[in-house]
């Protein structure tokens, strides 16, 4: 079986190291030897830390999918343009593709799939949401048979790591991130991970193997987490609660529409993703069947993200020696994805008030306009320091948005601050 690996950055270089180190073991389990027989790259110049033949590396990695001697194709280089090209064209020449890239899937899947479809080959890619867990597999196969509800999950290492350290030590949200670039947790420009760009593709992909729908990045609800600030942690530890960065997918009954969405939210410290720490990921199943499910481990890194990879290289290559294919897209129940406004979320709303009778009554009133129920309130402080804690009951976004916003003008309402959505139970 001859593949060709596109990218040989830290990921592309622990494929070639696990191909290598495990050969024997690999071609047992396939039933052939894996034959590494071409790199793409930019650079093939470049001294990189690998004993391999350095004639193996080309700048022209669409002549590399082109050439005959080529089974199978892995893509690590990441980003829309070239590699959609690329993955194009190798599917389309009947080749198997294994990709790892998560910002592709999740705004030009369906064109990949129907390649696949229409070649009779495969696409797999369990790399591209969490790392080395195993969870693709599990929401494309082995809940086949189930129907999925909730799909909920920290989906995003360097944003887990910032809020475990602010949740932990009490350090500013610019705190956190600087350590986390010190220890290589964040990229030097963080802005995907910390604006929610990359916990957006992964949820897109979730959501649409989790609900047999089509999903696109842009159908994302996205937030990030750089308004999260010391007081807001404060705040959440007082209930009983810590703040994650939360990718959420889940089927609304009433409607019979989905809804998908990253933002921080506060989670009781009793789920289990509240102990998920540092650059670990997590992510919680519910199904009407199987009930709860949790898949936790290393997110990103080379190692595992290789590990996954070479996990999807195994079943690829034994679809292609035994005549078949693996599972394709399943888009058939085709629901629609609800706008942000029409989620059934809940608040947790920190209010500046004046210490004088009656302002409590016109917070309610104001709750009460928009049809929003009130689960708990708690008053804090007297005289300057006074402040109302509010949580909701479940409603509509759109009139918890129109509550908050309300607020804001409210006479003896100071401030409006620690506006956040309350996810996983009751807090």
């Amino acid at each position: 079986m001859r593949i060709a690996l596109l990218g040989c950055g830290v990921v592309g270089s622990e494929i070639v190291r696990l191909l290598r180190a495990n050969a024997d073991d690999l071609a047992a389990r396939v039933g052939e030897p894996l034959d590494l027989v071409g790199i793409g790259v930019r650079r093939p110049e470049r001294v990189r830390d690998l004993d391999i033949d350095a004639n193996l590396f080309t700048a022209d990695a669409a002549g590399l999918v082109a050439r005959d001697d080529v089974d199978l194709v892995i893509e690590v280089v990441g980003g829309i343009e070239p590699a959609r090209d690329w993955l194009l064209a190798a599917l389309r020449a009947g080749k198997p593709v294994v990709t790892a890239n998560k910002a592709l899937l999740a705004s030009e899947g369906a064109a990949l799939h129907d390649a696949a479809a229409a070649a009779g080959t495969d696409l797999y890619y369990e790399a591209a949401v969490g790392g080395a867990i195993p969870l693709i597999r599990p929401l494309r196969e082995s809940l086949a048979g189930d129907r999925v509800r909730r799909v909920l999950g920290i989906v995003n290492g360097t944003t887990n790591f910032v809020l475990t350290r602010m949740d932990e030590t009490g350090a500013s949200f610019a705190e956190a991130l600087a350590e986390a670039g010190a220890l290589g947790y964040a990229e030097a420009d963080p802005s995907a991970d910390i604006d929610g760009y990359d916990a957006a593709a992964k949820a897109a992909i979730m959501a649409q193997l989790a609900f047999h729908s089509p999903v696109t990045i842009d159908d994302v609800y996205r937030v990030g987490i750089g308004d999260v600030t010391a007081a807001d942690i404060a705040s959440a530890r007082e209930m009983g609660c810590t703040v994650k960065a939360l990718a959420v997918a889940e089927r609304s009954v009433e409607t019979d529409g989905i809804s998908v969405r990253v933002h921080p939210a506060m989670i009781p410290r009793s789920h289990p993703l509240a102990g998920v720490r540092e650059a670990f990921n997590a992510v919680f199943v519910e199904a009407e069947a199987a009930g709860q499910l949790m898949f936790y481990g290393q997110g990103a890194g080379g190692a595992p993200t290789a590990s996954a990879v070479l996990g999807d290289v195994v079943a690829v290559a034994r679809n292609r020696i035994a005549g078949r294919r693996g599972p394709g897209e399943s888009s058939y129940a085709a629901l629609p994805v609800l706008p942000m406004g029409r989620t059934v979320t809940r608040y947790h709303v920190n209010l500046d008030v004046t210490d004088k009778t009656g302002v409590l009554a016109t917070v309610a009133g104001a709750f009460a306009r928009h049809d929003v129920s009130i689960r708990s309130v708690r008053q804090d402080g007297r005289g300057d320091d006074a402040s109302l804690v509010l949580v909701t009951h479940a409603a509509p976004d759109a009139a918890l948005s129109a509550t908050v916003e309300e607020l804001r003008g409210l006479a003896g309402v100071r401030a409006v601050s620690g506006v956040m959505r309350v996810e996983g139970g009751e807090p």
